[in-house]
Order: C-alpha cells, then structure tokens, then sequence
C-alpha cells in the first residue's frame, strides 16, 4: 500500500512534466511493472515471517544506503539486493529492491527518481534469482553486480533524459550517458567490490535464515 501511495504522488506531476512526450507511456509501464511484482508478492506470500523477513531486509538495504548517501552512486544496496535475490527468488529480490529507495528517500529526499529507482533495484532483485539457479560463484557474481552498475545508470539517466532534456533525440541521451559515466563506473566497480568481498558470506547467512523460516522462492 505505501507503494501504491507513492506512485499516486509522483504519476501526475510527472505526467504533466513529460508534456505528452515518450516519457509518460515509458513512466506509467514502469509503475504498472512494480505494482504487478507487488500483487503477485502478496498473492505467492502467505506465510507472515516471510513477509517480515523481507521487510527486514529491504529496511537493512535502505539503512545501509544512507551512510553513503555522500559518495554518489557508491552504495551496498545492489549487493545486498543480488543476494536477496539469488537466494529468496526473483519476487522477494524485487521486493526489497523496491523498498530500499522508497524507505530511504524519506531521508534521502523524495521525487520523480524514485519510481525508477524502484525500477532498477526491482530489476536487480528479479535478475538475480538467475544466478541463485545456477549457482553462480563469486567471479558471476561480482560481474552481474559490475554490469548492473551501468544498467542501473541508463535507467536511472532515462528519467532525466525524459524531464529535463529537450529534444529527446539519441544525440542528447548519448550526452547525458556520458555525463553520468563517472558515477555509474564508480556504482560498477563498487558493485564488484562488495560482491568480491562479501557476496558469498551474505549469501550463506541468507541460506541459513531461508531454512530458518521456511521461504520458498516465488
């Protein structure tokens, strides 16, 4: 529901920004995309400590997101969001990749960029369960985590692209994707870092509390 309420402040405006433009089909497909992922979460989701340990965990991304919140595009979230996701399945992964920013930018600040940062992290989460198929070692998981650092960025730069830039035309979206590539590099190779370093331990600790409470991946 908090969901819900959040894509109900932030549609309209953005639809009178978009002015007609790609930008509300592509924004309104977006919101339909997380709002189905959330439907069906409830519907898989019966069992209340699997509801609350997702909560938890999405509230452990957010928190862990403000600390760094002064590095730009430096953050633990799209770890922690991929080892929810390899070892939770897709729908849970989604989850908490949609709670992180709508819990965070309550301290962070909230806006247009959240819907599709919702989007991207959802997307990360909802990939990720292809790795925990798989089970992918470490050298999988630090690349997924590398080249999702500059999907991340394009999505994140489309939103921009759609309410600030004007024509909208490849020439100045290839602009604003240069001028991101700094901060979505330093999102990439944090990603690695992090997923190097600590993604296999993460996911043995998730492994054990999955056998803890049950959770079967959506």
């Amino acid at each position: 529901s908090l969901t819900l309420v959040v894509l109900l402040i932030y549609l309209p405006p953005a639809a009178l920004n978009f002015q007609f433009n790609l930008g509300l089909p592509v924004t309104i497909t977006v919101c339909a995309v997380i709002l189905t992922c959330t439907f069906i979460f409830g519907f898989k989701v019966k069992s209340s400590k699997e509801i609350a340990l997702i909560a938890m965990l999405g509230a452990l991304s957010a928190a862990l997101r403000i600390p760094f919140a002064a590095i730009p595009s430096l953050n633990p979230c799209t770890y922690l969001i991929t080892c929810v996701g390899y070892v939770f399945g897709g729908i849970a992964g989604f989850m908490v990749g949609i709670l992180t920013p709508l819990l965070s930018n309550f301290i962070l600040t909230h806006g247009p960029w959240t819907i599709y940062q919702m989007f991207a992290w959802g997307l990360v989460g909802l990939s990720s369960s292809i790795l925990g198929k798989f089970k992918v070692g470490r050298l999988g998981l630090s690349f997924f985590g590398f080249i999702w650092g500059y999907i991340f960025g394009l999505i994140m730069n489309l939103w921009f692209w759609f309410f600030f830039i004007y024509p909208l035309t490849f020439e100045t979206f290839l602009l604003v994707e240069v001028r991101s590539i700094w901060f979505d590099s330093l999102h990439a190779f944090g990603n690695l870092a992090f997923l190097w370093f600590f993604g296999l331990k993460t996911i043995g600790i998730l492994e054990r509390f999955k056998k803890r409470f049950t959770v079967n991946p959506p």
